[in-house]
């Protein structure tokens, strides 16, 4: 877009840590960045993401704003945030209008206040949709029904799209599915062949909370080692703030005989491949996935993935051919189809084999990169709905 004035994507999203949306993050703002696109993105606090975020271009301003944490959906705090909701609104879609955004880009459902003022500033907007949970039918009609201010909504799987349409019928037109697109960082070292005196090495990459499942892997790791198998874990993740009791009990559960000295927590690690590479099998136990990045890293380190059968996991890997899949919440069947893989090495080669060569053609970033920035461009140009809005003539001498 070379003698073009660029124009301006204002991106809003509600982390500044890197885990998988907020990884998802940056290859969309590498996408817009690349298609000409001046990216601001707006985080409600200071964090790992941010240098990220420049790295890539952009442009990175903290603002504070409220985030739907579990915390909030409680009656009580969610009546105090709806009742000041009106002047936080006010507020952002104030700094909207002096952006001079052409466009903006809401990533997850959990900010949709920035929806309201992104409405009433009068600036298309873009949302997109990584949680497929099913909850309560009155918290999932007020966290879905805001996308009906959105001119396009995308979904980052068919499971998330079935949630969001299920949940608000209106939203099928407007809604589209672009599964992730997860960076390969190359060939990755060869999966070993275990000696009967190595040990089994599992390796679970997730936030710390109970709905990821940790605790089903360090029960599973219980019965792998009470066979007699030389299993080790290794769990690499934080907390979500308020979650701490969670990974106290996770590393109570860790220290007792059965499991001493057979866990290894690491915390956050920021570049996983080293901890996948020394994997013998990944474990992705969730009890529900919108899409899994996780289960792809596993895929692109040419390690076999054991996961649980559910939502965007299922559309991820195909059972008994690039992973096998297992009923969640089951420590016995996730043991089960690890030992599965330790007895036969021939078929844990052949499914970590055929799980990369599945995942670079899939979920390459170079397409999922495309993908978003045409309907980013088609959201500035059109209002995503297939003709110019009224009222937009300012927005072309940005560059459109």
């Amino acid at each position: 877009m070379a003698g073009e004035v660029r124009r301006r994507m204002v991106v809003v999203h509600p982390s500044p840590d890197v885990y998988g949306s907020d990884r998802q993050l940056l290859e969309s703002v590498a996408g817009l960045v690349a298609d000409g696109w001046e990216v601001e993105v707006v985080l409600p606090a200071e964090g790992p993401l941010s240098p990220l975020l420049l790295e890539r271009g952009a442009i990175v301003r903290v603002h504070a704003f409220p985030v739907l944490r579990r915390a909030l959906l409680r009656p009580r705090a969610l009546a105090q945030l709806v009742l000041r909701s009106p002047v936080t609104v006010w507020r952002l879609r104030g700094r909207l209008r002096a952006s001079g955004a052409a466009a903006v880009y809401v990533n997850t459902l959990t900010i949709p206040l920035w929806l309201v003022a992104a409405r009433l500033a009068g600036v298309p907007t873009l949302c997109h949709s990584h949680e497929a949970e099913r909850l309560a039918r009155p918290v999932q009609l007020a966290l879905t029904a805001p996308l009906l201010l959105a001119d396009r909504v995308i979904a980052n799987s068919e499971s998330t799209r079935a949630v969001l349409t299920g949940t608000v019928p209106r939203l099928t037109a407007r809604t589209v599915v672009v599964h992730n697109g997860v960076p390969d960082p190359g060939p990755p070292a060869p999966l070993r062949r275990r000696r009967p005196e190595d040990d089994l090495r599992l390796v679970l990459v997730s936030r710390l909370s109970p709905r990821k499942g940790v605790h089903v892997a360090l029960e599973a790791l219980t019965l792998l080692r009470g066979q007699g198998r030389r299993a080790t874990l290794e769990i690499c993740g934080s907390t979500f703030p308020g979650y701490e009791w969670y990974e106290r009990e996770l590393r109570a559960r860790a220290d007792r005989p059965d499991l001493a000295g057979a866990v290894t927590f690491h915390g956050y690690v920021a570049e996983t491949r080293e901890v996948l590479d020394a994997a013998d099998v990944v474990l992705v136990p969730s009890f529900g996935e919108s899409f899994g990045n996780v289960a792809v890293e596993g895929m692109l380190a040419g390690r076999p993935v054991v996961a649980s059968d559910v939502q965007g996991l299922a559309e991820v890997l195909d059972d008994g051919r690039t992973g096998l899949l297992v009923e969640p919440g089951s420590a016995e069947a996730l043991a089960a189809a690890v030992a599965s893989l330790a007895d036969d090495a021939d078929l844990a080669a052949r499914l970590a084999a055929a799980a990369r060569q599945e995942a670079t053609s899939r979920f390459a970033t170079a397409e999922y990169r495309a993908r978003v920035s045409t309907l980013a461009r088609l959201v500035a140009r059109t209002g995503g709905r297939g003709q110019r809005r009224p009222g937009r003539r300012r927005w072309r001498n940005r560059g459109e």
